[in-house]
């Protein structure tokens, strides 16, 4: 599952990123997320990114050609990311052990990489169309395969008989609140960012209710 990137000339051209244009694109976009989660599409210029990454916008023009190539870089690498982890789910996985680092991977990357959560986040809320050709039929088929592998752990007696579909938004949902959201938890717990550890307390948490409403044990050595 790959979401296309317009006008993005690494790709275009077909020839293998140098470590140079790779740590270049890495920061581009590191940038780009920033900007895009605090301004929106609209509101971020490439102007700025420029400055921030501290290339001329002629240098930036050179990767990305565009904005909305780079906007759709920036979903691309993190919705990548995310379904990364996700790929390996087999039925013959023990449904405890499979759940417990599939929580505490989705909350390390929201730990890790908030500001792409919420560029996401703003632009589900806002209609997705950039990520209508990410959503189509092969996405489809590879979130059934899925909710494929927990219909067969029920079906194996390994998990209770929880749907599947929304077993999975419930962790996508869950997990990716901590970055989504981070602003309102820090207001309602008096907090003025969260840590590391306020992360592993909230993945402990995670794991343990939605594996004991599956049914399951969650893991001692976690």
């Amino acid at each position: 599952m790959t979401l296309e990137v317009p006008a993005h000339r690494a790709q275009a051209i077909g020839k293998p990123a140098s470590r140079i244009r790779q740590k270049n694109e890495e920061a581009i976009i590191k940038a780009a997320e920033n900007e895009f989660a605090r301004h929106g599409y609209k509101g971020t210029s490439m102007n700025t990114i420029a400055l921030n990454v501290g290339l001329p916008k002629a240098n930036l023009h050179y990767y990305f050609t565009n904005k909305l190539g780079l906007y759709i870089a920036v979903l691309s690498n993190i919705l990548e990311l995310w379904d990364s982890t996700f790929n390996t789910l087999s039925a013959d996985d023990d449904p405890a052990q499979a759940l417990n680092s599939y929580i505490r991977a989705k909350m390390e990357f929201s730990r890790r990489n908030p500001q792409a959560s919420r560029v996401f986040a703003m632009e589900i809320i806002s209609g997705g169309e950039c990520l209508n050709e990410y959503f189509n039929q092969d996405y489809r088929t590879w979130f059934q395969e899925r909710a494929g592998v927990f219909q067969a752990w029920i079906n194996a007696g390994k998990m209770d008989s929880v749907d599947p579909v929304n077993l999975i938004f419930l962790l996508w949902g869950s997990t990716q609140h901590y970055a989504d959201f981070a602003a309102q938890i820090c207001r309602v717990t008096g907090r003025s960012r969260l840590t590391k550890q306020d992360m592993e307390e909230a993945s402990n948490n995670l794991v343990h209710i939605i594996l004991k409403g599956c049914g399951l044990t969650p893991p001692t050595d976690s």
